[in-house]
């Protein structure tokens, strides 16, 4: 992993300003504040999109490396967010980046743990030969995909883009990787219209309440917590458990775990279970960007590192939620280039 930049925009939401939301329970806001660790978020606003904040953060990256544009072989592109359903975002990203056309250029549909399965496939390829300089572009605005009075996901996303090149090293460190994937539990976590199986109609657009208070419709994005929170401190333990045990790792060799930055609540209590020293595991993220789906691990890496000269030779990534899915993976940060989080 040669750099990362990950790009947020400028508008800032606060929990604190929206009050009416909790039924002017200030009391509550403060319990949510510190069990959960919502606070603030970056939004998107006038039309910007997750494919905006990409190029940006490419743009970032390609000059801060003094990378020749035309050694880039494949463009990944890890978005649940994308401009259109057709192109994909990649195609449009090669396009303004200029890249040659003999370049690989595909999107990759995941939210949550989809920075791993993205890392994943660009390991993957240059492992085999195929290609030298991977760009893996991941970034969501699920901002824009709730509803402002559903109080369960409105105060929570966070809206980012990020940018890592991918390599051939001949470091001889290694990289682990761990996937997994519970289709059983996709309802868990859904945007029910809007595709083809239940396209947006006046019929979705129509709005309700449920019994907690929390107003939707079926074109809005819809979490059950309980459940997601039951299949975070179930699955990944065991998944940090089993990539360093995979990779011959202790707990004592990792700098750092960087897990996706779904709320303090979740991974304190994960961190917790794997007995892992709290600052290791930096889980401040969500309270100063929002839960920024795809982009949240690069987002953490970045305001950790961002700035510094990383001499980090093992973290753990870890990636869950929708899908569900899960991912992990043991790998070298040492001598990479990694920005401070930029404000877009």
């Amino acid at each position: 992993m040669a750099g990362i930049v990950t790009v947020v925009p400028s508008t800032i939401k606060c929990i604190d300003d929206e009050v009416a939301l909790y039924g002017g329970n200030e009391k509550q806001i403060a319990r949510i504040k510190k069990a959960v660790g919502l606070d603030k978020r970056h939004v998107v606003e006038g039309g910007t999109t997750a494919l905006d904040l990409c190029v940006a953060a490419s743009e970032k990256l390609i000059k801060a490396l003094s990378v020749d544009r035309s050694i880039i072989d494949a463009v990944i592109f890890v978005t649940q967010t994308p401009d259109h359903f057709q192109p994909s975002n990649a195609a449009i990203l090669h396009g303004k980046l200029g890249l040659d056309t003999n370049v690989a250029a595909f999107d990759v549909s995941l939210g949550c743990s989809g920075y791993v399965y993205g890392l994943w496939l660009a390991h993957m390829m240059v492992e085999v030969g195929g290609c030298k300089n991977i760009l893996l572009l991941s970034g969501d605005t699920l901002s824009q995909c709730v509803n402002e009075r559903d109080r369960s996901t409105a105060p929570l996303f966070g809206d980012a883009g990020s940018a890592t090149l991918v390599q051939q090293s001949d470091s001889k460190s290694h990289s682990y990787f761990s996937l997994h994937t519970d289709g059983r539990g996709s309802h868990h976590i859904i945007q029910p219209a809007g595709g083809f199986r239940t396209p947006f109609s006046n019929d979705t657009q129509q709005e309700s309440v449920d019994e907690e208070g929390n107003c939707r419709s079926l074109n809005d994005l819809f979490m059950n917590g309980g459940e997601v929170f039951n299949f975070a401190i179930k699955t990944e333990p065991q998944a940090i458990t089993d990539i360093l045990e995979f990779s011959g790792k202790s707990m004592n060799d990792i700098d750092y775990l960087f897990f996706h930055q779904a709320n303090q609540y979740i991974i304190s209590n994960i961190v917790r279970r794997i007995k892992a020293p709290k600052d290791k595991a930096p889980s401040d993220i969500v309270s100063l960007y929002g839960n920024q789906s795809s982009a949240s691990i690069p987002c953490a890496i970045s305001h950790t590192l961002g700035g510094k000269v990383v001499s980090v030779n093992d973290v753990v990534l870890s990636g869950f939620g929708v899908g569900l899915s899960w991912a992990s993976a043991v790998l070298s940060l040492n001598n990479a280039y990694v920005s401070e989080v930029v404000v877009l």
